[in-house]
């Protein structure tokens, strides 16, 4: 595990802490994804942010100006500390860590669905209730495209790869064509 990492985790079981005490945690999460889309997908703003010529003290100010009113205190507070800091560079792993402790606490798993086209909503929620019924969680599906491969889905949440796609079947098919021809 990476220094980032093991300082991203610190503040996210804090921030998260925080959330808790105020009842906010769902809301910080959407809070803090807007924060890294704004700080690691917008490059003016991240050269602005990473520029060594700019005090903190501006940097803090655009900062304040362009998030006031739209996320909390509380994230506010950490964006601050972090900028502060120079440790603007573990904003995603903030965001990531605080999403697995929050899943954790409230029983929500997060899947990345792969499909070879946009799933319906309703074609979402299948998936969702599916996979809620075997890992015992809440699941949240986040779908991205992927034309590779060829038909069916590929599923993972956390750690664990569920390949239910064409490429997939035919690579298990492959493998055991080529394990059977060893012997």
């Amino acid at each position: 595990m990476s220094r980032d990492t093991v300082v991203a985790k610190r503040y996210a079981k804090a921030l998260y802490s925080a959330a808790v005490e105020k009842g906010i945690t769902l809301e910080v999460e959407e809070q803090l994804k807007m924060v890294v889309e704004v700080l690691h997908l917008d490059l003016e703003v991240r050269r602005f942010i990473l520029a060594p010529r700019i005090s903190q003290s501006d940097k803090l100010n655009v900062l304040r100006t362009a998030l006031q009113g739209k996320v909390s205190p509380t994230v506010m507070n950490t964006v601050e500390l972090l900028v502060e800091r120079g440790r603007t560079d573990i904003f995603a792993d903030l965001l990531e860590t605080y999403i697995k402790i929050e899943g954790d606490a409230l029983g929500i798993g997060d899947a990345t669905v792969y499909s070879t086209y946009a799933l319906s909503q309703e074609e979402q929620d299948s998936v969702a209730a599916e996979f809620s019924q075997l890992t015992n969680r809440k699941i949240r599906v986040t779908n991205l495209i992927d034309k590779s491969l060829l038909g069916g889905l590929k599923v993972v949440i956390g750690d664990t790869l569920y390949d239910g796609s064409l490429s997939g079947k035919l690579a298990r098919l492959e493998k055991s064509f080529n394990d059977k021809h060893r012997r």
